[in-house]
């Protein structure tokens, strides 16, 4: 429990570490570098969001049977080498595939000269990706999870941010921009190579008879179709914004989901620390445990993620303040993806809940029901209806919507579940009375300043009727903690 325990507060660290760096880059450094040529910005937003798609689909589901297969199979050195084979495999039908219908596959994404020049981007991020993934599960069958986080995480988002600021400052061309920023990646994946390499974690065999390849490839496809289909979900708005529009607005989108997408980082903890407890209590046949931590997860995330949507909604208009005036149009998009993910974390734990049951394919036929949702709701709205990056978000938010409220149905169909209480009314209540409060103060016309003020209000705001309302036992819980540390100190 140790390594365990350990584990996680670094891997957590790290995590945290890498979403303030992350922050910097996307919301200040990224469009004050590219303020002129926000297209080149959008650029490598899609070229990444490309790559990571692809990546998917080449590596062939190798990961997550390695990590699957590691502890039951004697001659590791087998496992070993049908984890190189099966992404190598995949990442030469990929290029096969590309360079025989080149054209075509340039007609279909509606790509413009800047992606057509720079394709080959791409082609490098396939590979490293892939096989970063692989190494990655080999560490962590080691039970060393924190290292290709540090990597991920810490060194390649303050290698991009020195990239970044070389750039802003004009010591470097875009040109040259491109090549040392995407080298970081080719880096990142060599460094772990070479830790794996030096711990002697990587042994060969050249032969496969004793592999039971039939139910490795059976998991494997599941777990592709599953995967695949969660990945293409992240990324697929970006890439349609690219296709449908061009590479400026997918900066433009770029920065507003960003933010948007930022009040979920709080409520990943709750996550990460419930799911496995939720795994061990269908172990245990204990389905009063699953509704318990069913509720008190919705109502604790959705507390978290609604007190930060509020903080960032009513400084809106002075956070895009801060933003170069091109960048200043996703206003809306942040209130449309911000309420989608709100959504998300107030049904909990869902997606643990179902995939741990026997009702385990319904997590299949929701994701591979969200991508659809997410590429005709997106069409429509960006195309059809010409919403532009507002219509992305609109449909993501929609989309969303519909993916929790089918899995919600389906939880409370097959196990008479639901997260809901009368608590989360109260709290929808709370949370609309503090947003009207804070809309009729007036701000002093310092940025920063009232920034500050006013997420302190709204929290402020709030701790009242948490206490009141016993909103959540587990948060109330921790302030008289913290209140009680403060006192000892």
């Amino acid at each position: 429990m140790g390594i365990v325990r350990n584990q996680s507060i670094k891997n957590s660290l790290s995590f945290y570490i890498g979403m303030m760096i992350g922050a910097l880059n996307t919301v200040i450094i990224y469009p004050n570098a590219f303020h002129d040529n926000p297209e080149n910005f959008g650029l490598i937003q899609i070229i990444i969001a490309y790559g990571v798609i692809i990546s998917a689909f080449t590596s062939l589901s190798t990961p997550q049977i390695f990590l699957r297969f590691f502890p039951s199979i004697n001659h590791k050195g087998q496992l070993y080498l049908i984890s190189f084979i099966l992404p190598f495999l995949g990442f030469i039908i990929f290029i096969l595939l590309f360079f025989l219908f080149k054209s075509q596959i340039f007609d279909i994404l509606n790509a413009d000269n800047l992606l057509k020049e720079n394709f080959y981007y791409i082609i490098i991020l396939v590979f490293c990706i892939s096989f970063y993934n692989v190494f990655t599960s080999i560490s962590r069958s080691y039970l060393d999870a924190t290292t290709p986080i540090l990597i991920n995480e810490i060194f390649l988002k303050i290698y991009c941010c020195i990239m970044l600021l070389l750039h802003w400052f004009d010591y470097i061309t875009f040109t040259q921009f491109l090549k040392f920023y995407f080298f970081g990646f080719i880096t990142k994946f060599l460094i772990l190579l070479f830790i794996q390499l030096y711990y002697k974690r990587i042994s060969l065999s050249f032969t496969i008879s004793s592999l039971k390849l039939k139910k490795m490839l059976k998991f494997g496809l599941y777990v592709l179709l599953s995967g695949v289909s969660v990945i293409l979900v992240t990324r697929l708005d970006m890439i349609m914004i690219g296709a449908l529009l061009d590479l400026e607005q997918v900066a433009f989108y770029t920065v507003a989901f960003f933010i948007g997408n930022a009040i979920r980082v709080p409520g990943r903890s709750i996550f990460s620390i419930s799911a496995p407890l939720i795994a061990k209590a269908w172990e245990e046949k204990d389905m009063l445990k699953i509704n318990d931590l069913y509720t008190k997860s919705s109502i604790n995330q959705l507390i978290i993620g609604g007190v930060f949507l509020l903080c960032i909604w009513t400084n809106i208009d002075d956070i895009f303040s801060l933003l170069p005036e091109k960048f200043q149009g996703g206003k809306w998009v942040v209130l449309y993806i911000g309420l989608s993910q709100l959504f998300n974390m107030a049904n909990g734990l869902n997606g643990a809940i179902i995939v741990n049951s026997r009702y385990y394919r319904y997590d299949l036929y929701t994701n591979i029901l969200l991508v659809f949702l997410t590429i005709v709701t997106n069409y429509l709205f960006i195309k059809s209806l010409n919403f532009g990056i507002n219509g992305a978000a609109i449909a993501t938010a929609l989309s969303v919507f519909i993916f929790n409220s089918v899995r919600f149905l389906v939880i409370n169909k097959y196990l008479n579940m639901n997260p809901f209480t009368i608590k989360t009314i109260y709290t929808l209540i709370v949370f609309l009375f503090i947003f009207l409060v804070t809309s009729f103060l007036p701000k002093t016309g310092v940025v920063i300043f009232d920034i500050i003020l006013f997420s302190l209000l709204v929290i402020l705001l709030f701790i009242p009727f948490l206490f009141k309302l016993s909103l959540s036992e587990d948060m109330i819980k921790m302030l008289y903690d913290f209140r009680n540390k403060l006192k000892i100190n």
